[in-house]
């Protein structure tokens, strides 16, 4: 059995499981599932990073706690559960551990049947499993949805972000893209997971679309000043770029089915 799997069990047949579980969240994507999925009394504090409009902020998050990122204060609330990634800071996960923490280390979800499974077991531990298959229902929805949008249509699109970074095949992004029908050209690049490109590769790429996370026609710096290069105006203005908010693909959550959402917006934007 899943560590994990083995957690929740444990959890499920302790006398304490007849209340709903006081849970912390230690991680900016476990954030996402536990708004999502938890009552609001059960949210004992969220990641540091939960206010974030970057790194995947959900309405709501303001209404809760935020920790440290330290075990001082998560040891002091006392909570039932504290969900966390494999990849959160080493040393505040083992003095959790240390001191008898029911602490539940979730793994990086890759794909979208492992965003499903991550979904269902954040579920599983809010004690709100019907919540989780609402959630999946809705995922499988909107793709549906985006399906329709692009019609068949396979349009090249190349995911763009700050400093020529490319969102590459096994990325979030790409992920949503190829449930969509849509081609990643990061994949004629070279590109899997991510990777940087230049102007000169862009252009000579020529895909339909550019694929942005915001459609500001202002640089707050050198960064996302790339994105309104003259050449990259010149080929890609407005009409030509589909815009999915950068914080709702920072994460393998419920967040996704508001990009596809997004996504499905834009495609029927830009293909009236």
């Amino acid at each position: 059995m899943r560590p994990v799997l083995l957690a929740v069990a444990v959890l499920a047949m302790s006398p304490a499981s007849q209340a709903a579980p006081r849970i912390v969240s230690m991680n900016i994507c476990t954030d996402q599932n536990l708004l999502a999925l938890a009552d609001p009394a059960q949210i004992v504090g969220l990641s540091r990073f939960a206010r974030d409009g970057r790194l995947g902020w959900v309405e709501g998050a303001q209404k809760f706690p935020i920790l440290s990122g330290g075990a001082e204060d998560i040891l002091l609330l006392k909570p039932d559960v504290v969900t966390a990634s494999q990849f959160d800071k080493r040393s505040t996960r083992e003095i959790l551990k240390a001191n008898g923490v029911n602490l539940i280390e979730l793994p990086v979800p890759r794909t979208l049947g492992e965003v499903r499974e991550q979904i269902r077991e954040m579920g599983n531990i809010a004690g709100h499993p019907e919540r989780a298959a609402a959630e999946i229902a809705r995922l499988d929805a909107v793709i549906a949805e985006a399906r329709k949008a692009a019609g068949g249509r396979h349009f090249r699109v190349l995911p763009l972000s700050r400093r020529g970074w490319v969102p590459g095949r096994d990325s979030f992004v790409g992920a949503i893209l190829a449930e969509a029908g849509l081609a990643n050209a990061a994949g004629e690049l070279g590109v899997d997971f991510g990777g940087f490109t230049s102007l000169e590769q862009i252009v000579q790429l020529r895909p339909d679309f550019l694929v942005v996370s915001d459609a500001s026609d202002r640089a707050e710096d050198d960064g996302s000043a790339f994105l309104l290069h003259p050449a990259l105006e010149r080929f890609y203005p407005q009409e030509k770029r589909i815009v999915i908010p950068g914080r709702m693909t920072e994460c393998g959550g419920v967040l996704l089915a508001d990009a596809l959402e997004a996504l499905t917006k834009e495609l029927r934007r830009v293909t009236r």
